[in-house]
C-alpha cells in the first residue's frame, strides 16, 4: 500500500475509537501544552533582556575590575586569618582586589579606550533637599553615562554623556519622602531644587603630644576640636527626576552626581586613609571601529578583566535558559507518561483488531506495510495531542500576556510569552516521531500475526 493510503487508513481506524484517542491525545497535549509555554516564556524573556540591554547599554562600553574572581562569583568572604593586603577592599563580607590610581591612569593611557571613569563610592552624612530644615540619609552614585535613564520629569543627557558638574538626579521613587515630610507638594517639583550633601572626612588621630598641647591650651574643648573629623557641603541643583521603567537599568535606588563630583566627594572623605584613590572598578568605552571583545582579552594581559554588554547579555541568558530548562523538564515528564499511554492504547487496539489485521494479511497485505499502519495511528494521536497542546497554550497565552505585562512591570509593548512558528511545528514533528518510536512494539506484534491464527481470533 501506498503511504498516503496507510496514513488514511490509520486516520480512519482512530475515528473508530474516537474516545481513547481523545484521551490519549491529551495525555500527549499536557506535555505539549507545557513544552510550548515554556518555549514561549524563553522567548519573551530573551527578547525582552536583548532589548533592556541592547537599548540601554552602550555596545562599546567596558566594566573593568582587577578582581577576576568577581566575575566568576568566586570573591573570597572573610573569615579566618589572612594576609593584609592594602589594596583589598571588603563589602558585605567580600574581599576585592581594588584599582589603584596607576591602574586607572594605564587604562587611561591606553589608545583603544576612553571615558575611562572609576567607580567612585561617594558617602554623605545626610541630604537637604531645598529650604528645608529636614535631614534625610540616602545612597549617593555617580551618574553612569553608558547606561540610559529616563526621566519623568526634567532632562537627562544622551547616552554616553555625564550630567553637568552641579546637577543631581533625584529618583522618582525618592519623591514619596519628601512629599511625607511636606519639602514638595508634587513630584515635578523637585526640579531646580536645590540639595545639599554634607559629607565628613576620615576621623585623624592626634598624637600624644598634640592632644596635650590642645589641652593646655583651650581644655577638652580644644581636644575635642582636634579630634573631630571635618565636614564640609556640596551643594547641588536639581536637574532632573529619573523614572524606573521597565526597559531602563538605571533610575531608581541612588541619587546620581557626576563622576567630578563623585570623585571630590570620594576624596574628600577617603583622604589620609589607605582607601584614598582605591576603586573596585571602573568602566570605559572602547574606541569606534575597536572590538570589544578584542580590548577585553587584550586587558587580560595586563590582569585586568572586562564585562562588555554581550557578556551581560549571556548571563541574563543563562539564567532564562536554565529557568526555561526546569519548565521543559515538567513537559518532558508528562511525554514520558503519555508514552506508556500510547503503548497500552496500541496493544489494546491489536488486540480487538486482530481479524481485521488477519484479513487484511489474508488478502495480501505485507507485514511491514500493517507494522506502518499501526505506527502512523501512533503518529495521528501525537499530532493531535500536539495540536490540542498548542492551541490551548496559545489561546491561554494571549489571554494572559496582559495581565503577565501588567503583573511584571515589564512595559506596555512587551509581552512575556511569544509564540514561534518554527519551534511549535518542530516541536509537534518530534511529537509526532515520538509517538511513532513508541507505537513501535504493538506494531511489530501485529505484523507477526499469523493471518490464519488471527482470523480464528473471537
Amino acid at each position: 500500500m501506498k503511504t498516503v493510503d496507510i496514513a488514511r487508513r490509520a486516520a480512519r481506524g482512530l475515528r473508530n475509537a474516537k474516545a481513547r484517542t481523545i484521551l490519549t491525545s491529551l495525555a500527549i497535549a499536557v506535555g505539549a501544552f507545557t513544552i510550548t509555554v515554556s518555549l514561549a516564556a524563553g522567548e519573551g524573556a530573551r527578547q525582552y533582556a536583548d532589548k533592556l540591554i541592547g537599548s540601554n547599554i552602550n555596545p562599546q562600553a567596558l566594566f573593568i575590575i582587577k578582581d577576576k574572581e568577581t566575575f566568576e562569583g568566586g570573591a573570597a568572604t572573610q573569615g579566618g586569618l589572612q594576609v593584609y593586603d592594602p589594596n583589598t577592599g571588603t563589602s558585605n563580607g567580600i574581599s576585592i582586589k581594588q584599582m589603584t590610581q596607576s591602574d586607572i591612569d594605564t587604562l587611561k593611557a591606553r589608545d583603544d579606550l576612553k571615558n575611562v571613569t572609576p567607580t567612585y563610592s561617594p558617602t554623605v552624612n545626610f541630604l537637604q533637599f531645598g529650604d528645608s530644615k529636614t535631614k534625610f540619609t540616602g545612597q549617593v552614585a555617580a551618574y553612569d553615562p553608558t547606561i540610559l535613564s529616563e526621566s519623568a520629569f526634567g532632562s537627562l543627557p544622551a547616552l554616553g554623556t555625564d550630567i553637568s558638574d552641579g546637577d543631581v538626579v533625584v529618583p522618582e521613587s525618592f519623591a514619596s519622602a519628601l512629599i511625607d515630610q511636606k519639602v514638595i507638594s508634587n513630584v515635578d517639583q523637585l526640579v531646580g531644587k536645590k540639595v545639599v550633601m554634607t559629607a565628613s572626612s576620615s576621623k585623624t588621630t592626634a598624637t600624644t603630644d598634640e592632644i596635650a598641647a590642645a589641652f593646655l591650651a583651650g581644655g577638652a574643648p580644644a581636644v575635642e576640636a582636634l579630634t573631630k573629623p571635618e565636614t564640609k557641603e556640596f551643594s547641588f541643583k536639581v536637574s532632573a527626576v529619573s523614572k524606573q521603567s521597565a526597559t531602563a537599568l538605571a533610575g531608581g535606588s541612588a541619587i546620581q552626581i557626576s563622576g567630578n563630583e563623585a570623585r571630590a566627594i570620594s576624596e574628600f572623605t577617603t583622604q589620609g586613609t589607605e582607601a584614598y584613590q582605591k576603586y573596585f572598578g571602573a568602566t570605559a568605552v572602547v574606541v569606534d571601529g575597536k572590538d570589544p571583545a578584542a580590548v577585553k582579552a587584550d586587558l587580560e594581559k595586563s590582569q585586568l578583566y572586562a564585562q562588555t554588554a554581550k557578556d551581560l547579555q549571556g548571563v541574563v541568558f543563562a539564567v532564562v535558559n536554565t529557568l526555561q530548562g526546569i519548565v521543559l523538564g515538567f513537559g518532558i515528564v508528562a511525554l514520558i507518561a503519555s508514552v506508556f499511554g500510547i503503548i497500552n492504547t496500541q496493544y489494546i487496539s491489536v488486540l480487538e483488531r486482530t481479524r481485521e489485521i488477519g484479513l487484511m494479511k489474508a488478502l495480501g497485505m505485507r507485514g511491514r506495510s500493517v507494522s506502518r499502519l499501526f505506527q502512523f495511528e501512533a503518529a495521528w494521536i501525537g499530532f493531535l495531542g500536539g495540536i490540542i497542546g498548542v492551541i490551548i497554550a496559545v489561546v491561554v497565552g494571549i489571554a494572559i500576556n496582559p495581565w503577565l505585562t501588567e503583573t511584571l512591570g515589564i512595559g506596555e509593548g512587551n509581552s512575556i510569552l511569544i509564540f514561534q512558528p518554527i519551534p511549535i511545528a518542530i516541536m509537534i514533528i518530534i511529537l509526532m516521531l515520538i509517538a511513532m518510536l513508541a507505537g513501535w512494539f504493538p506494531a511489530r506484534k501485529a505484523a507477526k500475526l499469523d493471518p490464519i491464527e488471527a482470523l480464528r481470533t473471537e
